[in-house]
C-alpha cells in the first residue's frame, strides 16, 4: 500500500474543503437578493403557521374549563395512548375530567373514542374500565373502537353515533383542533382541556400540533371518509334514554 506524503495529504484536504465549499448554498450578495430571500422566508413561515392560526381563530371562543363548560348530553373523550394496557397519564387526566363533568351533571353520557386496530391494543375498553372504577355507570359509557385520529372520531361521532352537540375532552394543546374538526363534521362542540403538568411530553404535544394543524385543514377542506364508517349505532341514544344494559359500544 502506498503511503501519502504530508504534501499530498494537504492537497487532498484542500480538495475536499473546496468540494464542500462549492456544494454549500451561497447567500445572495446584493441587497436586492438579500431582501428577496428575507421576503421568501417570511412567506414560507406565514404559510406554515397559517393552519395553526386558523385553529385558534376557529376554536378559542369555545374552549372552557370543567367548571364553566356548557351542559351537553354527551362528552366525547379522545384516546391518548395506553401504558401496559392502562391509560397513559395524559389519557387518565382526560378521563378524570370527563368523570368530573358527569358527576357535576354537565353531561349524561360519555363517548370514549380510540384505537382498537389490533386485538392486544384496546383504548376504548381501557377507558371504560378506568371510568367505571371512578363511579361512572357502565351503561352511560359508549365505546367507539375506530377513532383512529381526531377527524375519524369527530365524523363517526356525528354519522355513526348521532351526536349533534357535545363537550369534547382532551389536553389543552389538542382541544382546539378537536373543536375545529368536530364543528366541521357537523357537531356543535365546546372543549375542555384537562389539567396537566407542562413537562417534556406536554411541550412535544404542543409542537406536534403546529404540524397536525396542516392535516386538520386538509381534512376540513376535502372531508375524507374515516377509515371505517358502517351502520348507525344506538349506543348514545340508549345511554341517554337510561337503558343501562344496551349502551355497550360499537364496532
Amino acid at each position: 500500500m502506498r503511503l501519502r506524503t504530508p504534501g499530498g495529504l494537504r492537497r487532498a484536504g484542500r480538495a475536499v474543503l473546496g468540494a464542500l465549499t462549492a456544494a454549500r448554498p451561497r447567500l445572495p450578495r446584493t441587497r436586492r437578493g438579500q431582501r428577496w430571500l428575507a421576503q421568501a422566508l417570511m412567506v414560507v413561515c406565514a404559510v406554515a403557521l397559517a393552519p395553526a392560526a386558523w385553529l385558534h381563530t376557529a376554536a378559542d371562543a369555545r374552549v372552557r374549563t370543567a367548571a364553566d363548560a356548557p351542559a351537553r348530553e354527551v362528552a366525547v373523550v379522545f384516546g391518548a395512548g395506553l401504558w401496559e394496557g392502562r391509560p397513559s397519564p395524559y389519557l387518565a387526566h382526560r378521563l378524570d375530567t370527563a368523570a368530573e363533568l358527569y358527576r357535576a351533571g354537565k353531561v349524561r353520557a360519555l363517548l370514549v373514542t380510540g384505537d382498537n386496530s389490533r386485538a392486544e391494543y384496546d383504548e376504548p375498553d381501557a377507558m371504560r374500565t378506568y371510568l367505571t372504577a371512578r363511579g361512572v355507570p357502565d351503561g352511560r359509557i359508549v365505546s367507539d373502537y375506530a377513532g383512529f385520529d381526531t377527524w375519524d372520531s369527530c365524523v363517526r361521532a356525528k354519522k355513526i353515533f348521532g351526536v349533534d352537540r357535545a363537550v369534547l375532552v382532551s389536553q389543552g394543546f389538542h382541544i382546539r383542533r378537536a373543536i375545529a374538526l368536530c364543528r366541521s363534521a357537523g357537531i356543535d362542540a365546546y372543549g375542555v382541556g384537562a389539567d396537566d403538568v407542562h413537562d417534556v411530553t406536554w411541550y412535544y404535544g404542543g409542537t406536534r400540533e403546529v404540524f397536525a394543524a396542516g392535516k386538520a385543514l386538509l381534512d376540513v377542506v376535502f372531508e375524507p371518509d374515516p377509515h371505517f364508517l358502517g351502520p348507525r349505532e344506538p349506543g348514545v341514544a340508549d345511554a341517554l334514554a337510561g337503558d343501562l344494559t344496551a349502551a355497550g359500544g360499537a364496532g
